[in-house]
């Protein structure tokens, strides 16, 4: 154990590609951590879900074009976002429904856009990330990215925890709720598309959302469940970077892997679950989180 975490860091020290990768891991383990966090608070995870699936043919046409894939991805982002909203707000079927019809059909279109472009890109990487590959300009966009999630949290945060608890008080009180949930779902997107090379497609959903969980385990107050869910985003990308490097596992399923982990072991100790009353005297069930 201690001379492959040895030889890791020797690594570190002598190859550009893994040192851009620990970066970049890191950046993606922020970015998911504080976006996350909203998510899971809005009972959002499914969006979410759709979300990150629902881009593929965004890359897929961005690659055939030849353009940056955060234009591809971020305009079907969008467009599935408003698609499941129209859905859902013009029919009897229920928002569930609705997203589990336009993800699985723009997943659908993405596979096939995917084939077409098969000699330009690599299926296997959209899905499940490769993070030892990762360019300067993945990392630049990825820098890119994460200032801009924390300048859209930084300026709209009473807004985001506002509507996040009590969106008819936000709307009683003037706040533009449905302008709001658009600019996060482009956020999102952005966060998506960012993670597809470290974790994939596939599972960059699990990266919003594991973070995020753990953290809400531990704490009652918004501010210290997104720094404490950038923590274990950070960690866990860390981490599975390590493992990936070092037993030569796929990057994506490292990384979630070790943030299940985390979120296992908060499951069982931490004192909102109080699964162990010897240890932990508090309440057993969770309470809401504050601001």
């Amino acid at each position: 154990m201690m001379q492959s975490m040895t030889s890791f860091i020797t690594a570190l020290g002598k190859y550009d590609f893994l040192q851009s990768a620990l970066i970049t891991a890191i950046m993606v383990g922020v970015m998911s951590g504080i976006i996350g966090s909203f998510i899971i608070l809005r009972g959002m995870s499914m969006m979410g879900d759709a979300i990150s699936h629902a881009v593929l043919p965004g890359v897929a046409v961005a690659y055939m074009l030849g353009i940056n894939v955060l234009i591809g991805a971020s305009v079907f982002g969008i467009l599935a976002a408003s698609l499941i909203g129209f859905v859902a707000s013009r029919s009897k079927i229920k928002t569930d429904t609705s997203i589990g019809i336009v993800f699985s059909a723009f997943y659908a279109l993405g596979f096939i856009l995917i084939s077409l472009a098969e000699s330009s890109t690599n299926l296997h990487h959209i899905l499940f990330g490769n993070i030892l590959a990762v360019s300067d300009t993945d990392m630049m966009t990825t820098t890119v990215v994460l200032g801009l999630v924390i300048l859209f949290v930084v300026f709209f945060y009473k807004e985001l925890l506002i509507t996040s608890f009590d969106p008819t008080f936000a709307k009683t009180y003037g706040l533009k709720v449905q302008l709001l949930h658009y600019a996060l779902m482009l956020v999102l997107t952005l966060v998506t598309v960012s993670a597809l090379q470290t974790v994939g497609i596939i599972l960059v959903v699990a990266m919003l959302i594991t973070p995020a969980a753990t953290a809400f385990l531990w704490t009652e107050r918004l501010a210290v469940m997104l720094g404490l869910s950038a923590l274990i985003g950070v960690l866990s990308s860390v981490v599975g970077l390590y493992l990936s490097y070092t037993l030569n596992w796929a990057s994506g399923p490292a990384i979630v892997l070790v943030a299940a982990i985390f979120f296992g072991i908060s499951f069982v100790i931490s004192p909102k679950q109080a699964l162990l009353p010897t240890l932990w005297k508090g309440p057993a069930a969770a309470r809401r989180v504050t601001a």
